[in-house]
């Protein structure tokens, strides 16, 4: 949790609380809370597929640190690399689904706003 959460958060915090902070900083930060995110549902997602793995959740803070680690800043190459070419890719389906789960979503509201 202090590495893969609190110490980047707190690096973002102080990138975003600056006078005039640097775009590839905030840019940074960004690419590394869009990995975060996607990873934590990915893993929510496969729980029962990875969790069982030996070493997992250090094999798995191992990456967070290489995500933001200074002399590696991994994330600019696992988000260029991978992440980014596959929504681009994927972007008009991914779209379309969310639409659908928030029409479905907001049906569902109303026929329980309804009873």
């Amino acid at each position: 949790m202090v590495f893969g959460y609190a110490y980047p958060s707190y690096e973002c915090f102080k990138t975003v609380e600056r006078n005039k902070p640097e775009i590839q900083q905030l840019q940074f930060w960004c690419q590394y809370w869009i990995l975060v995110a996607a990873l934590t549902v990915l893993e929510r997602v496969g729980d029962a597929l990875v969790l069982w793995l030996p070493l997992y959740s250090e094999a798995k803070l191992a990456f967070f640190v290489y995500l933001w680690f200074p002399k590696t800043k991994g994330t600019t190459y696992v988000y260029n690399v991978f992440f980014k070419p596959y929504v681009s890719k994927h972007e008009n389906d991914i779209d379309r689904n969310l639409m659908e789960i928030k029409t479905r979503a907001g049906d569902m509201a109303m026929i329980y706003l309804q009873t």
